[in-house]
């Protein structure tokens, strides 16, 4: 039997090289479930090559485009963000690969968890957002979430075997992004096209840009608490600019473990769709004979104030996390859209920090509130 994977954000960069590896593997997946948030045009050559059982596209607007296109193909046809989160409750699908950008992945991966659907978590914002409600609910409905993220998949492949040994430090590895030597003066004129342009790896524009300001480094501290249980203390972020040793995880008796490998996102891909079997990829090797070299060095929070901020939110706890990224979602799009300093971003996320109302034990609703409002807040700080 194959293994029916939805894959939510199929157009965008983690979707895709999913993609490549199901056409790799597809005598073991099926992609079952495409969804796209605007790209229909891609959604609609996705769905001609794979034939899924179903496409959704969120923006209603594209709709008519998108069944008119596949009105010859026996594929159903969803348009809207509920029809989103309705779909990853079909009872045959066997894992959701949740690779939309933002919060809108929330409320869909809380009800792929109702609906017992293993998880294969490339939306990092889910767990920043509302990492205590999403745990309490995969408990409650003994669903499993599998990280997709290369350094949270490098510290779970650290893990295999480790059951019952404590972890006495998660070290995540960040590669610096493109401004890793820039001064605070070069820092404030960067443009967004110098902020594109990362040196190791091939992401979307969001993630790209979180990546240039170590925003993406401070999401993935908070993520990891939440993924492995440990405290913020017990979370430790190097800079290793060569992006070749993904993460690692330290124990209790000094040993550290590192999983090693060429920046590929279609290994942590591949790895959370047969956990716990590992499968014969044709992806490239890492050759030690051409990579002679690997460093390290301490972040500086004072250049890039997003990942002590990010400390900061988790910390605080409640939905402080929640602001933080909601305040970074409008801030990254005015830095994309010319309106924003790079280090004014950090400036407005602080001051969304200040002001919003902080709720110590929110609820889904407060969330959404707390999103709702710290976005306001933020477009009018810009």
């Amino acid at each position: 039997m194959k293994k029916k994977i939805a894959i939510l954000g199929s157009t965008g960069s983690i979707g895709t090289q999913a993609l490549q590896v199901i056409e790799e593997h597809s005598d073991l997946y099926e992609a079952y479930v495409l969804t796209a948030n605007n790209r229909v045009d891609e959604l609609i050559e996705q769905a001609r090559k794979f034939k899924p059982e179903a496409v959704v596209i969120a923006n209603d607007a594209k709709y008519n485009q998108l069944k008119e296109a596949l009105a010859d193909l026996p594929i159903k046809v969803y348009g809207g963000e509920e029809a989103l989160c309705q779909i990853v409750t079909d009872e045959n699908i066997d894992m959701v690969l949740t690779a939309m950008v933002g919060y809108a992945g929330l409320k869909p991966t809380m009800n792929a968890i109702r609906a017992r659907k293993a998880i294969a978590l490339a939306n990092k914002e889910t767990l920043v957002v509302a990492g205590e409600l999403v745990n309490e609910l995969a408990q409650q409905y003994g669903t499993p979430i599998l990280p997709v993220d290369s350094e949270h998949s490098a510290v779970f492949q650290c893990l295999a075997g480790e059951i019952g040994n404590p972890i006495e430090k998660v070290i995540l590895t960040a590669s610096g992004g493109p401004f890793r030597t820039y001064s605070l003066e070069q820092l404030a004129t960067v443009t967004k096209a110098q902020a594109l342009k990362h040196p190791n790896w091939d992401m979307g524009a969001k993630i790209t840009i979180d990546s240039a300001s170590m925003m993406n480094k401070g999401f993935e501290v908070i993520e990891a608490k939440w993924l492995f249980g440990v405290q913020p203390e017990q979370i430790e972020v190097v800079v290793h600019p060569q992006s070749i040793i993904h993460s690692m995880v330290q124990f209790e008796d000094s040993s550290i473990k590192a999983q090693l490998g060429l920046p590929d996102m279609r290994l942590p891909i591949q790895y959370a769709f047969s956990y716990p079997d590992r499968l014969c990829a044709s992806f490239p090797r890492l050759d030690f004979k051409t990579c002679t070299q690997l460093t390290f060095e301490q972040p500086d929070t004072k250049r890039f104030r997003n990942l002590a901020l990010a400390y900061e939110a988790l910390h605080q706890g409640g939905n402080m996390p929640c602001i933080i990224n909601a305040a970074n979602e409008v801030v990254v799009s005015a830095f994309l859209n010319d309106r924003i300093s790079f280090l004014g971003m950090s400036d407005v996320i602080e001051k969304c920090m200040q002001q919003v109302s902080f709720i110590e034990k929110p609820t889904y609703e407060d969330y959404v509130a707390t999103d709702k409002l710290t976005r306001i807040m933020a477009n009018e700080l810009i």
